[in-house]
């Protein structure tokens, strides 16, 4: 709900503290009274549908109202043509709002607005005034309106630190600190100088805040692919060296896609460059697809695939010798323990024959295997 700003700042102590929802109960008879609240005289009223009209998009967008008091700024926003969606904690105060906005096609909610109770994604605007300086989680509530937005949404903030004796609010560089998380822009505009907004002069700050928060980021993962090249009932293993990453452990012939590649073709470029086996994709069976994380978090998408030795094929040799020390056959039934860890899970999912498993590290796991150390496999 918006709240009165006064020098005298006991009723902004109580409206943030103590029985809040009492307080706006009693407030709203006379909360239009203030008259950038009630925007009775027309010249205030004017000045703040200007306003508006600058922060909201010029098509009609659908608008979240977070604490809307009697509803003066959702009114007016619907005079724009927004479909607004208007959402106080105080039931007197929803009570006036739904009167003054009867009509307009405005949905009014009971609610708190540092948990508001709509959907997410579903807002191209959050609107909040005189609001998040009440909260006692600025940043995590700025976050959740933030995942309020449809993709290229933004927040309007009006807020303030008002009064000159004890001043209580939220400058306008705090606001954007907390913002910054969010990426993309915030942009500042100073209010203080505008008497028109508030029906008298003021020596506060008071501004808003339009923070378009950068777009989220699409989940992406590695796509690895591992070749489990059987002969009979051995499988063929490497052993890293000079890579960087576990070297000195044991590990089936593997590699990155490319990009516009398919796992398939991945699989068989990898055999012909790492041990000069030529593989044809009839050769191929997918047999595990794994999603690993490693230790220090980044995750990746495992595809194990098996094959034959072609018959009459010449044996496999080391073709990355500046990647591998050298390569050799294993029993498949009796792996060595010296692996990687990453790999021989998904050994093991093949040989349990489970084609989905989860893979995940946590902090501080070794890369190797561990026979003795914690499972961090699960089965699909």
């Amino acid at each position: 709900m918006t709240a009165e700003r006064r020098t005298d700042t006991t009723d902004h102590c109580t409206a943030a503290g103590g029985d809040g929802r009492r307080y706006w109960d009693d407030a709203a008879a006379h909360f239009d009274d203030e008259p950038d609240h009630g925007l009775r005289d027309p010249r205030v009223r004017d000045a703040w549908a200007a306003r508006l009209r600058s922060w909201l998009p010029v098509e009609p967008s659908d608008v979240l109202d977070l604490g809307c008091g009697t509803g003066s700024l959702a009114l007016l926003a619907a005079g724009q043509g927004h479909r607004v969606t208007a959402l106080d904690r105080s039931e007197r105060m929803a009570e006036r709002a739904r009167e003054k906005l009867s009509g307009t096609g405005t949905r009014v909610l009971v609610g708190d607005a540092a948990l508001p109770p709509v959907a997410a994604g579903a807002y191209d605007v959050v609107l909040v005034r005189h609001l998040l300086w009440a909260l006692p989680e600025p940043e995590s509530a700025l976050r959740r309106w933030a995942g309020l937005l449809r993709p290229g949404g933004r927040l309007v903030l009006v807020e303030g630190r008002w009064g000159t004796t004890t001043p209580v609010g939220i400058p306008a560089d705090t606001l954007a600190a907390l913002a910054a998380p969010l990426g993309g822009v915030t942009r500042i505009e100073q209010l203080g100088h505008a008497e028109e907004l508030w029906g008298r002069a003021v020596g506060d700050e008071r501004y808003a805040a339009v923070i378009r928060p950068a777009a989220p980021r699409r989940h992406a993962e590695i796509v690895d692919v591992h070749l489990i090249l059987r002969r009979g009932d051995e499988i063929l293993l490497g052993r890293r060296a000079g890579t960087g990453y576990a070297d000195g452990l044991l590990g089936v012939p593997s590699g990155h896609l490319e990009a516009g590649e398919d796992v398939r073709s991945g699989m068989i470029r990898e055999a012909h460059e790492e041990i000069g086996v030529e593989l044809a994709p009839g050769d191929l069976e997918a047999v595990v697809v794994m999603q690993h994380r490693a230790p220090h978090g980044e995750s990746r998408i495992g595809w194990f695939f098996a094959a034959d030795l072609p018959a009459g094929s010449p044996e496999p040799v080391n073709r990355e010798p500046d990647k591998c020390a050298g390569i050799g056959w294993y029993p498949l039934d009796d792996l060595p323990h010296d692996m990687v860890a990453y790999g021989r899970a998904g050994l093991e999912a093949y040989r349990a024959g489970r084609p989905f498993v989860l893979h995940l590290h946590e902090p501080g796991d070794s890369i190797a295997h561990d026979p003795a150390g914690p499972g961090r496999m699960r089965l699909l």
